[in-house]
C-alpha cells in the first residue's frame, strides 16, 4: 500500500469516527465560542484594568485616554462577538431558537453593564492588591504583586468572569476560569461568591467551587480545597460547597467540603484539616502532634492570624 493510500484510509478512519461519536465532533452547528478570542479579551481588560503594567511600551498622561479608548473599543467588540456567538449555540443546546439580532442586543446590554463596572472591578482589585501585600512578608511592593502573583491573577480573571456568570453568560466564564487555571494551578469556579480583601497565597491547587461563598478579608494557602461531597448529577442546582465567613485563615492542604458546612468568622483553620461540618465563630482548628483533629473555641482575635 502506498504513503498516499495509506494515508487516505486513515483520513477515511477518522471522518468515520466523526459520524459515530456524538459529543466530541461540533460539524455544520453554528459557530463556537474562540478560546483564542477570550484569552485576547482577558489580554485586554488586564491592560484596562492596570494601565502601564502589561503594555510593551510605556502610557503617560498625555496618550492615556487614547491608548485606553483604544482598548476598550476593541474588547467591547470582541466581547459583543463572542457572547453573540455563546447565546446563540447555548440556545440551540437547549432547544431554544434565538435570532443573531437578539442574541446581539443582548450581548451589547452584557458589554455595556460590564464596561461601566469596570470602575468597582478596580476598586475590588485593589482592595485585593492591599490585603495580599499586607498578608504576605515577602512582597516587596504593589506592582510585584499585580505582575507575578498567581493567586492575585486567579483573582482578577475570576473577579471579570463572575461577573459575567452573573449576567447569565454561558461557557464564556468557564472558558475564563480554566485559561487562569491552566496558567497559574489555581481553580476558582466562576459561580462562587468571593468578598473584597481577597489573598490567595502561593496557590497551587487550591480549589474552589461553584456555590462556595467567601467572606470578607479571607486568606487562603496552597493545596486548599472548598468542595462538595459526592451528590448527584440531579442536584447540581442545591449549594453544595461550604461557606467562609470573614477574617478567616485557611492554612495549605486543607479540605472544607459539603453546602451546609460553614466556618465562622474569626476562625484560623490549620493546615491538613478536613471538615465536613460547620465550625463556630472565633475557633481555631489543628492537628496535634499524634494528629488527632482539634477545636479551640473562644476569641482568637479579630483579624488574620498569620502564627
Amino acid at each position: 500500500m502506498s504513503d498516499t493510500q495509506s494515508l487516505n484510509k486513515h483520513i477515511q478512519f477518522i471522518l468515520d469516527s466523526y459520524d459515530t461519536l456524538g459529543g466530541v465532533s461540533y460539524t455544520d452547528g453554528d459557530h463556537l465560542p474562540s478560546r483564542s478570542s477570550v484569552q485576547s479579551i482577558l489580554k485586554l481588560l488586564k491592560e484596562i484594568l492596570f494601565p502601564g503594567y502589561f503594555e510593551s511600551t510605556p502610557i503617560n498622561s498625555s496618550n492615556l485616554q487614547y491608548i485606553i479608548g483604544q482598548k476598550v473599543v476593541a474588547v467591547a467588540e470582541l466581547l459583543c462577538v463572542e457572547i453573540s456567538k455563546i447565546l446563540v449555540w447555548s440556545a440551540k443546546e437547549s432547544g431554544r431558537s434565538l435570532g443573531i439580532m437578539d442574541a446581539k442586543l443582548t450581548a451589547k446590554h452584557t458589554t455595556d453593564k460590564f464596561l461601566a463596572y469596570i470602575p468597582e472591578l478596580r476598586s475590588l482589585l485593589k482592595q485585593d492588591v492591599l490585603a495580599t501585600y499586607e498578608g504576605d512578608p515577602a512582597a516587596k511592593s504593589e506592582a510585584e504583586i499585580i505582575l507575578s502573583y498567581p493567586g492575585f491573577l486567579a483573582t482578577t480573571i475570576y473577579r471579570i468572569a463572575h461577573f459575567l456568570y452573573t449576567m447569565d453568560i454561558p461557557l464564556m466564564p468557564r472558558i475564563m476560569a480554566e485559561i487562569v487555571h491552566s496558567e497559574t494551578g489555581i481553580d476558582i469556579h466562576p459561580g462562587a461568591t468571593i468578598g473584597s480583601s481577597f489573598c490567595i497565597d502561593h496557590g497551587t491547587g487550591i480549589v474552589i467551587g461553584e456555590t462556595s461563598v467567601i467572606g470578607q478579608n479571607v486568606k487562603l494557602y496552597q493545596g486548599v480545597t472548598l468542595g462538595a461531597l459526592s451528590v448527584p448529577k440531579s442536584k447540581s442546582s442545591i449549594k453544595r460547597h461550604p461557606t467562609l465567613g470573614d477574617n478567616i485563615v485557611v492554612y495549605a492542604e486543607t479540605t472544607i467540603l459539603g453546602g451546609d458546612t460553614t466556618v465562622g468568622s474569626n476562625s484560623v483553620i490549620g493546615g491538613n484539616v478536613w471538615i465536613t461540618q460547620s465550625i463556630p465563630e472565633n475557633s481555631k482548628i489543628y492537628l496535634s502532634s499524634d494528629y488527632q483533629q482539634l477545636i479551640k473555641s473562644g476569641k482568637i482575635g479579630g483579624s488574620r492570624d498569620h502564627s
